[in-house]
């Protein structure tokens, strides 16, 4: 039996080009805060996975079923409708930390923000470090 292999890789595509081309104007300004808010909580610096994820920092996992593979450890998205935010690995609950977040949507693995206005950022670095804490304690967390 084959293999999957993930769709959502490394690139090597620049991030500052990539959040330089964000549109409209105000989603790109909102990308370049929340790249600041990801350096600064995670001390990674950025990688784009795919055409449309920046990710910061990475784990290696590797299932039962024979299944392994790499992803991004956390990160973002500046999709269309809304900012996709990837902080939660599913293994813990962050209800605490979430009720004082402000308005989101809750995804399996990600938030959904639709300006950063409606949230607070120290909040949201608050989060990050607990989603990668609770992530290393399953699957060991590198640099990228």
């Amino acid at each position: 039996m084959a293999r999957s292999v993930n769709k959502t890789v490394p690139t090597g595509q620049s991030v500052e080009s990539f959040l330089s081309a964000v549109q409209p104007t105000r989603k790109a300004e909102e990308a370049w805060v929340l790249d600041a808010v990801f350096r600064n909580a995670t001390g990674f610096a950025p990688v784009m996975w795919g055409a449309s994820m920046i990710g910061y920092g990475r784990y290696h996992y590797r299932y039962k079923s024979g299944r392994e593979g790499d992803f991004l450890a956390t990160g973002f998205s500046p999709r269309k409708s809304a900012l996709s935010i990837y902080i939660m690995p599913g293994y813990a609950d962050f209800g605490d930390i979430l009720t004082r977040l402000g308005k989101h949507k809750l995804g399996k693995s990600c938030l959904y923000v639709n300006k950063l206005a409606d949230i607070d950022l120290d909040v949201l670095s608050e989060l990050i470090r607990a989603g990668l804490k609770d992530l290393d304690q399953h699957w060991p967390v590198q640099p990228t």
